[in-house]
């Protein structure tokens, strides 16, 4: 009976973090806090420094809580192995060396200099030299997976504060092995004849070495390994080989006298290179990011609320203290590398929160007796309030941006101005990818035009390029005329935001009933509204997206052509119909839907010059 009453309070400590990923999570969410913030934020209030202390008083509270952080420490172990296994698979070498500038340039120049300046503030506040470098080496770190989170949910990635943060965020993942290894080794016990430098040079070594040894080893086995796998065609046995390599180097490490996580990393890091790679990637996604949840909801479960409501001041300054060395060191770092100011801003209160790896570290340093545990509460106290501060450092640091740039003297393109004897056949609004491509059809068939944009990035690119684009609100009637609208014979808007889009349409048809209007439409929605405002023609994304699909799919089956062509001219044409059918009693609207006709000459996807991509 013993072992059944622990088994169900195993369960229902399962079925607490399960309910946290199910329910509280999504809340989160919806309240624009991220999935990791929101594990950590639960595992602090469920947790045995929260509404678990009140258990007594209130026996039913047990259902909600967990008290016992080590019932849950096994499984937040494995979130620990796959988060690192994870890193290694993103950090494969054709990555490094398309962003090494930064990576190499960049990365290294944030982690030391921030080093150095924590490390040497905790040795003027009584650390010892052990302690002062493994505090100032993890605290370094930043958050992989709340930046990342952040980033992902705005679409900025591929932005160039997305760019230059990932980046800095690699060269992290990669410092995480040896500054495990410097730990262990400093917790091993200093020789008195030697520095924590020298201890630290013969961690990193040793690092290397291990990794040249395991590599040497996965290189000539993993991947026959998995081609046998796959050649099964099961996925039950391909994520089984996953896990076998993922935790079965981790185990070999850890008897070597290394961490599992070391092993797991340095298989991620091999696999990368294989083809099998984004398979993986997409078969761990579902449970990793559960085993991560599992993480950090023990992380959170770790951070002493007493503590906190005792020592306020110390540890709110201490977290702001961080951003402000870490985010200073960055951004001038940044700026070296020759990243924008506004960028670098951004890039900085991004990169100057704590990470999760401090959480590993710090248990791993007060573990060895080289941290006692007054400090490493309170850095786990710190870096938690850091990390859940991301998000309000992040809009910050991009309304600090828009000022930067509003104070910036603008790029001379951003100032020209259309000549007064302006003679176009055709103007295009927005110059963004899709009306880009719209500009070289237009080149390729000899027909003049001019094109406006109120992105004053697409505006400089597009002059960069010796096109006719110039900066100005196309809503604007005075910035119409002057573009020519009074004259051209055609004006096509290619622009994703569907409120703007309906704006320039109003502004056109004020000042042109009779021109030919081709628009893009975000849907079939929004493209029957369109017809309602009197466009010639709307364009909708999804289904010129649906058609080009179908057409490539029985292209690959096999069908002939010219019946295909045929078959989606036919469901153009009747979607075209129900659209316009919208318009019907608008008499404006269905003239110029009529008139726009000569203009609908859209065949097939090489007709069109490819997708509608935004």
């Amino acid at each position: 009976m013993a072992g059944t009453a622990i088994d169900i309070a195993v369960m229902k400590d399962v079925l607490v973090v399960l309910g946290t990923a199910g329910v509280v999570v999504p809340l989160m969410h919806r309240l624009k806090v991220g999935s990791v913030l929101g594990f950590l934020l639960a595992g602090a209030v469920l947790g045995p420094n929260g509404l678990a202390r009140f258990e007594t008083a209130l026996p039913w509270l047990d259902w909600f809580t967990v008290d016992k952080r080590d019932e849950l420490a096994g499984i937040a172990d494995f979130g620990v192995v796959f988060l690192l296994f994870v890193i290694g698979l993103e950090l494969s070498i054709a990555r490094l060396v398309a962003m090494r500038r930064l990576v190499f340039g960049l990365g290294p120049l944030q982690v030391v200099v921030s080093a150095a300046v924590i490390g040497a503030i905790a040795l003027e506040f009584g650390q010892s030299p052990a302690a002062a470098a493994v505090l100032g080496a993890c605290l370094a770190l930043s958050s992989t997976a709340v930046v990342v989170e952040v980033l992902a949910e705005q679409k900025r990635l591929t932005s160039t504060t997305g760019r230059t943060t990932f980046a800095v965020l690699l060269f992290q993942d990669l410092a995480v092995i040896p500054l495990l290894f410097m730990v262990e080794t400093l917790g091993g016990g200093i020789d008195s004849g030697r520095s924590v430098w020298l201890d630290l040079g013969f961690a990193l070594l040793q690092g290397f070495v291990a990794v040249a040894v395991i590599d040497a080893i996965g290189r000539a086995l993993l991947r026959p390994l998995f081609r046998v796998v796959a050649e099964t065609r099961s996925v039950e046995l391909f994520m089984a080989a996953i896990l076998f390599v993922a935790i079965g180097t981790g185990v070999v490490t850890f008897f070597a006298g290394m961490s599992m996580a070391l092993g797991a990393f340095v298989a991620g890091l091999l696999l990368a290179e294989t083809e099998y790679r984004r398979a993986i990637e997409a078969t761990i996604e579902p449970f990793k990011g559960l085993l991560l949840g599992v993480f950090f909801f023990s992380v959170g479960m770790s951070v002493d609320l007493d503590f906190l409501a005792a020592h306020p001041l110390s540890i709110v300054g201490g977290a702001f203290a961080l951003v402000a060395i870490k985010g200073t060191v960055t951004t001038f770092g940044a700026r070296l590398f020759g990243v924008p100011p506004s960028h670098a801003v951004k890039t900085g209160l991004l990169i100057g929160a704590g990470g999760e790896f401090a959480f590993i570290v710090v248990g791993l340093a007060a573990t060895l007796k080289i941290l006692d545990a007054t400090t490493a509460t309170w850095v786990i106290a710190v870096v938690s309030l850091s990390m859940a501060a991301i998000p309000l450092f992040d809009i910050v640091g991009r309304r600090l941006s828009r000022e930067m740039d509003r104070r910036v003297p603008p790029d001379p393109a951003l100032l020209a101005i259309p000549p007064e004897d302006l003679a176009v056949r055709a103007l295009i609004v927005g110059f963004g990818r899709v009306g880009t491509l719209v500009a070289a059809m237009l080149e390729e068939h000899g027909i003049t035009y001019v094109a406006a944009d109120r992105d004053a990035g697409n505006v400089v690119d597009g002059h960069r390029a010796g096109r006719p684009v110039y900066f100005g609100d196309a809503t604007n009637p005075l910035f119409l005329r002057s573009c020519g609208v009074e004259t051209a014979a055609a004006v096509i808007v290619t622009m994703h935001d569907a409120a703007g889009v309906d704006g320039v349409v109003e502004a056109v048809r004020g000042l042109r009933p009779d021109v030919p209007l081709v628009v893009r439409a975000r849907d079939a929605s929004h493209a029957r509204r369109l017809y309602r405002k009197g466009v010639s023609d709307a364009v909708p994304e999804t289904i010129e997206a649906s058609l080009q699909l179908s057409e490539a799919a029985l292209v690959g089956l096999g069908v002939a052509m010219g019946p295909i062509i045929a078959s989606i001219h036919e469901k153009r044409d009747e979607f075209r119909r129900d659209l316009t059918r919208a318009a019907a009693n608008a008499p404006a609207a269905s003239e110029s839907a009529r008139r726009g006709g000569t203009l609908r000459g859209r065949r097939s996807a090489r007709d069109r010059g490819g997708p509608p991509i935004s």
